[in-house]
């Protein structure tokens, strides 16, 4: 095989639409795989779009009609078969090779594979990819087939599409056209592997794989004997070929199993797919990839309760604490592997075992799946389908089948993958949101959901779940949000109320919640330049998408903090309550285990500077909700809950040995005075959960604004009670005593509390913009000390800048 990358000497030109007089018509360089947005800013003629308001001022790319065009030499080599591989066009294209035309695209989740034999020429070659409008042309689509349901401005359901490059309520509306995966000219002869499906099970202790492969032929019409080899580890078995396809079992003795993180070993073992024939008897193409022997079980099955959402590897119960999974860049060529190593080292050091991945972004790349193989990063991964109802006529869905075979083999090497989800809130939204008034009879995805997407998993890869949807509830006969049944999605906290709500559910999964917060200071004022900064400032606006999303987060603080007095204190009590907003909400949703199997919090990432539920913002800065989540997902945790008696606490041992010892209460007041303690024997088996009423003594507060609960169990993290939300409490103002040292590369922060401090954290980037923190949200008894660890900051930086009051904050600060 001859591979001509085409990666060089590109040029894209707006050729219709309302660009500017400087830019169209102009040949303008650009990268592939790129974007237009950055190759626009390249060359000085658009601002940085993340920047400001210049999201609105740019909305024209969108609507622009883009010529790219290269050229490149070719001389023939004697392959019989020469075709044009475009991994990834966005979206709806026009290829031309020396001015012929040679194929047509119209979807962005799927690959293409050209024959231009007869267009090729010996010498320069010119290639031109024409891509229409995206915004226009799904307007366009949709009044011609129908319009249909979907959520924001842009009729995103009509193309396939990244739905969030039109815009999300986290999300830059920054919809354009362009190469956004590798393309290349490929040259072959006899045959080649066009896709191998190594679908994985376990026989008591052999491994067994199955592999499926699919063989492209020169010539159709020919069927001369191949041969094709699997080995994996040492072991090899072949099979002759006469047609297109062939399947290979390969039994590997004594297989190590590929475990979830937190409960065993990732290993990995290589697989090679060789393919030979011709005369003479060659080597003709070859595939390797890494698989993981594990075998994947979700129980959905009617209990006493209603119905568990309840995931085993290797028929093992797994705890699920995971995050939900955004694309990691608007831009999403952006994203290169560092980038995905670092987004899910992230996740691993919050405690995370699983990320969910949305329907309304991409197929990662295979350097997302590889790295999740490694760490043992279960993955969930929607079909992209999201807030939308979708068209099942024959100019979408002949799309949505080639996307869905494509991406079930592309994935199915990866043993991190086990649950395959149709959708994103579509069936909900039929169900509950007022659908199916306004589609007048018009298809809205159903077919694809309960039809198309679970027969093509059960002709390519039996071996994962799949769920019809998110939020279901496994039954077409019951709500499918139901908290007794299945997931939930848990949104009315956030829209409506305040977190204490979360309490209002009981549900077995929670596959969406959250709250937002700003980013990091440094973060959101590099983007954001009102002044003097304003919630409600023009620039600050475009940066929060939700609806009334300012408003939701008033009210959400309201009833637990004080009303903030400056900009930085309104940026910290919102980073705040964002924080504990999810560690009340995750605390509880883990105190009903095992009824409770699992919570995915929304959500992980970002992909821009926003306002927004992320824990990690666009910068790649930790909120205080990071912080939150790495200490309510600990494996093993003590959690306080309201109980018919006064109060309860939950012990949770999500680890592989038991656990017994004593439970230590002590109710304390703010300046350390112990006014009750009991001593109360526990015992919680492996991978389980026990619960203990609290005595009085220490349960019942006689002051509530200033006594806090201590509960303390020998190999768990300690819990503090409080017994009053923040603007109840007698917090002071300042009850820190600091020290402020440098150590070589890092600088120490020590700090001792004269009285009881809740939440005190580090805002490194404050300090200084190139700085983090190890640990945050730290509460701490009169008397205790504690020591943060900021690292990032240069050698010349003032260890005393950590120390500074809007650096490190308190939520007793928001008082005083």
């Amino acid at each position: 095989m001859t591979v001509i990358p085409l990666t060089d000497d590109w040029t894209f030109t707006a050729v219709s639409g309302p660009a500017p007089d400087a830019i169209a018509g102009r040949a303008i360089p650009a990268r592939v795989p790129g974007s237009v947005h950055l190759d626009l800013e390249r060359a000085g003629l658009i601002a940085a779009p993340f920047d400001g308001a210049n999201e609105t001022e740019q909305q024209w790319i969108g609507d622009v009609d883009w010529r790219f065009e290269t050229s490149f030499e070719w001389s023939d080599d004697g392959s019989d078969r020469r075709e044009l591989v475009a991994e990834g066009l966005d979206t709806l294209a026009v290829v031309t090779l020396n001015g012929v035309e040679v194929g047509r695209t119209q979807n962005q989740h799927r690959s293409y594979r050209l024959d231009i034999g007869e267009a090729l020429r010996e010498g320069r070659n010119e290639l031109v990819i024409d891509f229409a409008a995206p915004v226009p042309a799904a307007h366009a689509r949709s009044e011609e087939h129908g319009e249909r349901f979907h959520v924001n401005h842009h009729p995103y359901n009509a193309l396939r599409k990244m739905a969030s490059s039109f815009g999300w309520d986290w999300g830059i509306d920054v919809a354009a056209a362009g190469i956004w995966r590798p393309i290349r000219v490929e040259g072959w002869s006899t045959a080649r592997i066009a896709s191998v499906r190594p679908l994985v099970s376990v026989a008591g202790t052999t491994g067994v794989v199955d592999a499926h492969i699919e063989i492209d032929r020169a010539d159709h019409l020919t069927a001369d004997t191949l041969r094709v080899e699997v080995e994996i580890a040492g072991v090899v078995r072949e099979a002759e070929v006469t047609g297109s396809a062939a399947h290979v079992r390969v039994e590997v003795p004594d297989a190590e199993l590929w475990w979830p993180r937190g409960h065993g070993e990732q290993p990995l073992y290589d697989i090679e797919v060789r393919l030979a024939g011709g005369s003479p008897d060659a080597r003709l193409d070859a595939w390797s990839r890494r698989i993981g022997f594990r075998t994947v079980r979700v129980d959905v099955a009617a209990d006493e309760h209603g119905s568990p959402f309840a995931l085993h590897v290797n028929g093992r119960l797994v705890q699920v604490r995971g995050a939900n999974w955004i694309p990691d860049h608007a831009f999403i060529t952006e994203v290169d592997r560092d980038r995905y190593r670092r987004r899910i080292a992230d996740a691993t050091d919050a405690n995370m075992n699983l990320l969910r991945v949305w329907g309304g972004g991409i197929y990662e790349s295979d350097d997302f799946y590889e790295l999740c193989d490694e760490q043992g990063v279960l993955v969930w991964q929607d079909f992209l389908f999201a807030c939308a109802a979708y068209a099942e006529e024959e100019w979408l869905a002949s799309e949505v089948e080639a996307e869905a075979r494509e991406a079930i083999t592309r994935l199915s090497s990866h043993p991190s993958l086990v649950v395959w989800c149709g959708n994103n809130e579509n069936i909900v939204g039929y169900s509950e949101w007022g659908w199916r008034k306004d589609l007048g009879g018009k298809t809205w995805g159903d077919g694809y959901y309960r039809r198309v997407l679970p027969g093509l998993l059960a002709e390519l890869d039996s071996t994962r779940f799949y769920a019809a949807g998110s939020p279901y509830s496994f039954s077409r006969y019951i709500s499918p949000n139901l908290d007794t049944h299945g997931t939930v999605h848990i949104w009315d906290v956030w829209n409506e109320k305040d977190y204490a709500h979360y309490r209002d559910w009981k549900p077995r999964f929670v596959a969406e919640f959250g709250f937002q917060g700003p980013p990091a200071w440094t973060t959101l004022v590099e983007s954001v330049h009102d002044s003097p900064m304003d919630p409600y400032g023009e620039q600050m606006l475009v940066h929060q998408k939700a609806n009334e999303g300012n408003l939701k987060l008033e009210r959400g603080y309201g009833p637990h903090l004080p009303e903030p007095r400056t900009i930085e204190d309104w940026h910290w009590a919102t980073q705040l309550n964002q924080a504990a907003a999810m560690r009340f909400g995750i605390s509880y949703f883990r105190s009903l285990a095992p009824y409770n199997t699992g919570t995915i919090v929304w959500q992980l990432n970002d992909d821009w500077p926003v306002i927004s539920w992320a824990a990690v913002d666009f910068a790649e800065r930790r909120k205080p909700l990071w912080y939150a989540l790495k200490a309510v997902y600990e494996p093993r945790f003590a959690t306080v809950q309201p109980s018919a008696d006064g109060l309860a606490v939950t012990l949770l041992n999500d680890i592989d040995e038991d656990w017994e010892g004593e439970v230590a209460a002590r109710r304390l007041t703010f300046a350390g005075e112990v006014l009750a303690e009991e001593r109360i024997p526990a015992a919680v088996a492996a991978r389980g959960a026990a619960t203990i009423e609290l005595p009085a003594s220490v349960a019942v507060a006689a002051d509530a604004a200033g006594e806090v609960l201590e509960v303390e169990a020998d190999g768990l993290a300690r819990t503090l009670h409080d017994f009053a939300e923040v603007k109840d409490q007698s917090l002071a103002a300042d009850p820190l005593e600091i020290e402020a040292s440098r150590d070589g590369d890092a600088v120490r922060i020590r700090v001792t509390a004269r009285s009881y401090v809740r939440d005190a954290m580090i805002l490194a980037d404050r300090g200084h913009r190139d700085a983090s923190v190890d640990t945050g949200l730290v509460s701490l008894l009169a008397g205790e000390s504690h020591e943060f660890v900021v690292s990032g900051a240069p050698g010349d930086a003032d260890p005393t800048a950590f120390a500074a009051r809007d650096v490190l904050r308190h939520a007793g600060d928001l008082r005083g």
